[in-house]
C-alpha cells in the first residue's frame, strides 16, 4: 500500500460517519446516503494526490451536495415528486419522532436549499464556508437559507422550527 492509499484509507476511517451524516441530510434516505457517500469517496479517490494538499473534507462535502442535487434534478424530472403534507398536529420539542418529521419537511425542500439547510446548520459551516462548498455566492447562500427557512416554518409552524432543528442536530 502507497503512502497516499494509507493517507486516503485514513481520511475515510477518521471522517466516514460525518460525512455520512452530510449525504443522509442531503438525501433524506440511509441507502441513498451510503450510495452519495461512495460515490464522493471513487471521486475523491481519483483525485486524492490534488486533493489531500488541501483539506479534503470540504472537497468530499462539495462532491456530496452536487451529486444529491443532480440526482435529485434527474428524478424530478422522470416523475412527479409527491407534496408532503404538513403534520396533523404541531410538533413538540419533547416529540419522539421530530427528527422524522424535520427529514419529511427537509425533503419537501428543493435541493440547493436543502444543501444549504443542511451545511449552516447541521455542519456549522458559515455564509462563506457554505457558498464555497455550494460554488456560489455569500448573498445566495443567504436568500436559499432565508426560502427554505420560510417554508419549514411553513410546513412546521413558527415555535417549533427552533426547536425541531436544535434536537435534531443534538
Amino acid at each position: 500500500m502507497s503512502g497516499a492509499e494509507h493517507d486516503f484509507g485514513a481520511f475515510v476511517a477518521a471522517r466516514a460517519t460525518t460525512l455520512l451524516r452530510v449525504a443522509y441530510l442531503a438525501c433524506g434516505d440511509q441507502a441513498e446516503a451510503e450510495d452519495l457517500l461512495q460515490t464522493a469517496l471513487e471521486r475523491t479517490y481519483r483525485n486524492w494526490d490534488r486533493v489531500r494538499h488541501d483539506t479534503p473534507e470540504p472537497y468530499v462535502r462539495r462532491v456530496i451536495i452536487n451529486t444529491a442535487i443532480s440526482r435529485a434534478r434527474r428524478r424530478a424530472i422522470l416523475n412527479i415528486v409527491p407534496v408532503r403534507v404538513p403534520p396533523e398536529r404541531p410538533a413538540r420539542s419533547t416529540d419522539v419522532d421530530l427528527r422524522h418529521v424535520l427529514m419529511d419537511a427537509l425533503r419537501g425542500l428543493p435541493p440547493r436549499q436543502r444543501a444549504v439547510i443542511v451545511l449552516r446548520y447541521w455542519e456549522d459551516l458559515s455564509e462563506a464556508q457554505t457558498a464555497e462548498v455550494l460554488g456560489c455566492t455569500i448573498g445566495t447562500v443567504k436568500s436559499q437559507a432565508s426560502k427554505a427557512m420560510a417554508k419549514l416554518r411553513t410546513a412546521l409552524g413558527e415555535t417549533s422550527l427552533e426547536g425541531v432543528i436544535g434536537n435534531a442536530h443534538a
